[in-house]
């Protein structure tokens, strides 16, 4: 499944806010905010909706109302800063939390908090994390949300390589991804580049 770049000029400049590096964490987690919602948009297009009646002050007339629950599961803690500026959008939605940390000598994943809700399998499910570097860390949410009955997941991310790419598609190739860019690859301790840096660090200052 091939993902969807969100080519809008407006997403475009919001991503290149966060990429640069004098950007201080006020202003990222602004723009953050802001690309998050947009890339919400385009990952929530084709939701379902059912047709309901609504009262105008003037009369009646038909609307609609989206037809499934939906979950958004941010891959801690750097999915939050996606989630904060998605959930106004929909605030009804369920919130369910992965935790997930990557050993920085291996690269590799490693879960130590998930807290998932029952409706999983009746709902839409959005897997926020504003990097796809290597992969492990969607593909470990993904295969923690199937287990725990998810049927409908779609993976939105800020900035995204081939590399995890290429994972998510060889383990979950039924996961469509929403980013808003594809960059040049990996570097030798596992940083996109051209990237953003730790997009957990400049969200939240530390």
């Amino acid at each position: 499944m091939q993902p969807v770049v969100v080519q809008h000029p407006l997403a475009q400049c919001h991503l290149a806010a966060i990429r640069a590096v004098g950007t201080p964490s006020h202003d990222f987690r602004r723009h953050l905010n802001h690309l998050a919602r947009m890339l919400f948009l385009e990952a929530s297009r084709e939701l379902p909706v059912r047709e309901i009646s609504v009262q105008t002050p003037l009369i009646e007339t038909q609307g609609s109302q989206l037809a499934r629950p939906l979950v958004f599961v941010p891959i801690l803690r750097a999915g939050l800063g996606l989630l904060d500026g998605i959930l106004p959008l929909v605030p009804e939605a369920v919130v369910a939390h992965v935790g997930i940390k990557r050993n920085e000598e291996t690269a590799l994943p490693h879960a130590y908090y998930s807290n998932l809700p029952a409706c999983l399998s009746a709902a839409d499910v959005f897997l926020l994390d504003p990097m796809l570097a290597t992969g492990g860390s969607a593909c470990e949410a993904a295969r923690q949300l199937k287990a725990a009955g998810a049927l409908r997941i779609t993976l939105v991310c800020a900035v995204s390589c081939p590399e995890g790419l290429a994972a998510m598609e060889h383990a979950h190739p039924d996961v469509p991804i929403v980013t808003a860019a594809i960059d040049d690859g990996l570097n030798d301790k596992c940083y996109i580049v051209p990237g953003l840096g730790d997009a957990g660090d400049r969200y939240f200052g530390t």
